[in-house]
C-alpha cells in the first residue's frame, strides 16, 4: 500500500517530469504585446531625414517600412518550424530605394493610380489631362514621381493587439498631370492574429483618378531562396482583363476557364506560365488583373498563396474589385538585393488589390473617380500562417 509520504512523492516526481513539456506551450496571443519602435536614417531626400519603423506582433512577425514611398523593406514570418525568414524583395539600405535608375517598386505604396492608363491620357468632365509617361507609351503607378518617391508624414501608434504606422500627405494639383488636391491617408497594421492590414482613405477638390496599392513582393520561402515558380496560388475569380503588347486592358472581362489564367483551385505558378499562349507572351508571364468572385460589400478573398517547402501560406482579402498578380517576369539578376542577393528571373511575386487598369477609359469598368464631398476607402488584409 502507498502511504500519504509516497503519494506525496509520486505526485512531486509528477510534477518535475510534467513541467518542462507544459512549458514549451506557445504563449497565446494575447501574451505578448505587439510593438513599434522608431529610428531616423542618415539618408534625407528633399532636405529631410528617412524614418524607419519596426513593427512586431508578439508572435514571430517583424515589419520594418520607411517614411519615403511607405516602402516594407523586410517581413520576417516563421515557418511551420518556427523558424522566420525575410519574405519580401528590397535593400538592406534607405539610400538604394533612391537609385537611378529607380528599382522596381519593392515594397512601394502606389499612387495616385497603380498600374497602367493607356497612353497616359484620360478625359474627365470634357477637359483631357496628359499625364506622365513612364512605361513606353503609358502612365505606370502614378508616374515617374508617384507615391513611392515621396516622403510622407508617418506616426506610429500601438496597442497590446497590434501596432501600426499612419501614413500621410497632400498630392498636390497637377502633381504628375492629375487634377485636384489630393488628401491621403494610408494606415499600415501589424496584427497579434498574424493580419498586416492596409487602409487607404483619400478625398479631392476636383475630381480625379484614384487606385491606390501596395506594391511588395512575395517570395514566402524567403527573399533569397530562387524563383517562385513552385508556389501553389489560388485566385478566386472566373474572369481576368486580357490585354495589349504594352500591358493595357482590351476592355473585354475573359472567362478564365481552358486558359493558363485559371487559378481557381490551388496550381504551382511555373505549372503553365510558359505556355504558348498570346497573353502569357504579352506580359512575360502573368502580369494580369483579375476579375474577383465578390459576394458583396465589405471584404472578401481575393487569393492565397503557399510555399509548401516552408508551410508558409499568405491569405489576401480585399474590399477592391481586382487583383493585380505579377509574377517578377522583369526581374533579371541585374538587381542586388538584401545581402547582395541577385535578385534573378521570377524570384518574386506580386499580389495587387486594385480597381482594373485603365479604369478611366473604359466605361464598362468600375469606376476610379473620386469627387469632391466623396471619400475613397479602400482596405486590404494579407494574413499569414504556417503549417
Amino acid at each position: 500500500m502507498l502511504t500519504a509520504f509516497h503519494r506525496a512523492a509520486w505526485f512531486l516526481i509528477a510534477m518535475l517530469v510534467v513541467s518542462p513539456a507544459t512549458s514549451q506551450v506557445p504563449s497565446s496571443p494575447s501574451a505578448a504585446r505587439a510593438t513599434v519602435t522608431h529610428s531616423t536614417t542618415t539618408v534625407r531626400v528633399d532636405g529631410k531625414a528617412i524614418e524607419m519603423f519596426t513593427l512586431t506582433n508578439g508572435r514571430g512577425i517583424e515589419m520594418q517600412v520607411l517614411s519615403y514611398g511607405g516602402i516594407i523593406t523586410s517581413l520576417k514570418v516563421p515557418d511551420r518550424d518556427g523558424r522566420a525568414a525575410d519574405v519580401v524583395l528590397g535593400f538592406d539600405s534607405p539610400q538604394r530605394y533612391l537609385d537611378q535608375p529607380p528599382p522596381p517598386y519593392f515594397g512601394a505604396l502606389i499612387g495616385r493610380y497603380g498600374n497602367r492608363i493607356g497612353k497616359g491620357t484620360f478625359t474627365l468632365d470634357g477637359h483631357t489631362y496628359k499625364l506622365v509617361t513612364n512605361n513606353g507609351p503609358n502612365h505606370l503607378h502614378g508616374g515617374s514621381r508617384g507615391f513611392d518617391k515621396v516622403l510622407w508624414a508617418a506616426t506610429p501608434s500601438q496597442s497590446a493587439e497590434a501596432s501600426s504606422v499612419v501614413f500621410t500627405r497632400t498630392s498636390p494639383d497637377g502633381e504628375e498631370g492629375y487634377p485636384g488636391n489630393l488628401q491621403v491617408r494610408v494606415t499600415y497594421t501589424l496584427t497579434n492574429k498574424n493580419e498586416l492590414i492596409f487602409e487607404y482613405h483619400a478625398t479631392t477638390d476636383k475630381p480625379t483618378p484614384v487606385n491606390l496599392t501596395q506594391h511588395s513582393y512575395f517570395n514566402l520561402a524567403g527573399h533569397d531562396a530562387g524563383d517562385i515558380l513552385g508556389h501553389q496560388l489560388m485566385i478566386n475569380a472566373d474572369r481576368y482583363t486580357p490585354v495589349d503588347e504594352t500591358l493595357i486592358p482590351l476592355g473585354e472581362l475573359a472567362p478564365v476557364q481552358g486558359t493558363p489564367f485559371d487559378f481557381r483551385q490551388p496550381t504551382a505558378i511555373g505549372a503553365r506560365i510558359d505556355q504558348d499562349n498570346p497573353q502569357l507572351k504579352n506580359g512575360k508571364g502573368y502580369d494580369h488583373n483579375w476579375v474577383l468572385n465578390r459576394p458583396g460589400s465589405g471584404l472578401s478573398l481575393a487569393a492565397r498563396l503557399t510555399d509548401p517547402k516552408s508551410g508558409r501560406s499568405l491569405e489576401v482579402r480585399t474590399t477592391e474589385p481586382g487583383l493585380q498578380f505579377y509574377s517578377g517576369n522583369f526581374l533579371d539578376g541585374t538587381i542586388k538585393g538584401k545581402g547582395d542577393h541577385v535578385y534573378a528571373h521570377r524570384s518574386g511575386l506580386c499580389l495587387e488589390t486594385q480597381h482594373y487598369p485603365d479604369s478611366p477609359n473604359k466605361q464598362n469598368f468600375p469606376s476610379t473617380i473620386l469627387k469632391p464631398g466623396q471619400n475613397y476607402d479602400s482596405k486590404t488584409v494579407f494574413a499569414f500562417s504556417a503549417k
